[in-house]
C-alpha cells in the first residue's frame, strides 16, 4: 500500500513538472522530454558499531524520464523520475553477499548546455530525493527481504533494516548529439543517514550513506 501511495505521489509531482514544462513550451518553444537508462556502480559507506564499513561497489541500473525546462539561453532545469537500484557487495572474496535496495528517485538538476561541435555539452548538478520501495540481502545461505523502519531495538536488526528516505546531490557531465541521442557520466553523494536509530546506542556509531557513479544513454523527443 505504501509503495502505491509513493508511486502516486511521484506521478503527481512529475505531472506538475510536465504541466509547467508544457506552459514553458508555449512561451519559449524550448522544453523537451526525454528518457534515460544506464548502469550504476553503488556502495554503502559509513560505520557499523563504530567500525568503518568495508564494502565493494555493486553494479545496478537506473531507468526513467525527465523534462528540460529552459531558464535562460543554454541553461535549463531538469526534473525527472527514476527507478534505480543501489546497495553494496561484501568486501570478502569468500562471501558473495549483496545488499540490493530499490528506489524511486526524484532528481532536479540545473543544466548547462552550450553548443559544442555539432551537438551540445552537458554539465549539471542538483539534489535528489529517494524513497526505498523494496530490497533484499542476498547470500550463499539464501535471500532475506529488507525492512524499512526509522528505529530498531537491537544492532542485529540494523543489518537488514534501513530508513526509506534518502537525500543527496548529483553531478553529471556528458554530450548530446544533434540526433538527440546522448551519453552521460554521473556521480551521486548521499547526504542522509539511512541506518535506523538503535535503542541504547550512540547514533554516531551507526551511519550508512549511499554513494556511487554511473553511465547512461538518453534520447530527447
Amino acid at each position: 500500500m505504501k509503495t502505491k501511495v509513493v508511486a502516486l505521489i511521484s506521478a503527481c509531482v512529475l505531472g506538475s513538472f510536465i504541466s509547467q514544462a508544457q506552459s514553458t513550451t508555449v512561451s519559449s518553444g524550448g522544453t523537451t522530454f526525454g528518457i534515460r537508462a544506464g548502469v550504476n556502480f553503488q556502495n554503502l559507506n559509513g560505520k557499523f558499531a563504530g567500525v568503518d564499513m568495508e564494502n565493494k561497489l555493486k553494479a545496478g541500473f537506473n531507468v526513467g524520464v525527465n523534462a528540460e525546462i529552459p531558464l535562460a539561453d543554454e541553461f535549463y532545469i531538469q526534473p525527472g523520475l527514476l527507478f534505480t537500484t543501489k546497495g553494496a557487495k561484501a568486501d570478502d572474496d569468500a562471501d558473495n553477499g549483496k545488499i540490493n535496495i530499490n528506489y524511486l528517485e526524484l532528481p532536479v538538476n540545473f543544466l548547462y548546455k552550450p553548443v559544442l561541435g555539432t551537438g551540445k555539452l552537458l554539465l549539471g548538478f542538483g539534489p535528489y530525493a529517494g524513497y526505498a520501495i523494496g530490497g533484499k540481502i542476498k547470500s550463499d545461505d539464501g535471500d532475506m527481504d529488507l525492512k524499512f523502519e526509522k528505529s530498531v531495538s537491537t544492532p542485529l536488526q540494523a543489518i537488514y533494516t534501513f530508513r526509506r528516505f534518502d537525500f543527496g546531490a548529483n553531478l553529471l557531465a556528458g554530450y548530446e548529439f544533434n540526433n538527440k541521442l546522448s551519453f552521460q557520466l554521473n556521480a551521486q553523494l548521499g547526504l542522509t543517514n539511512i541506518s535506523p536509530e538503535i535503542t541504547g546506542t550512540d547514533a554516531d556509531d551507526y551511519k550508512t550513506k549511499n554513494t556511487g557513479f554511473g553511465v547512461s544513454l538518453g534520447y530527447r523527443f
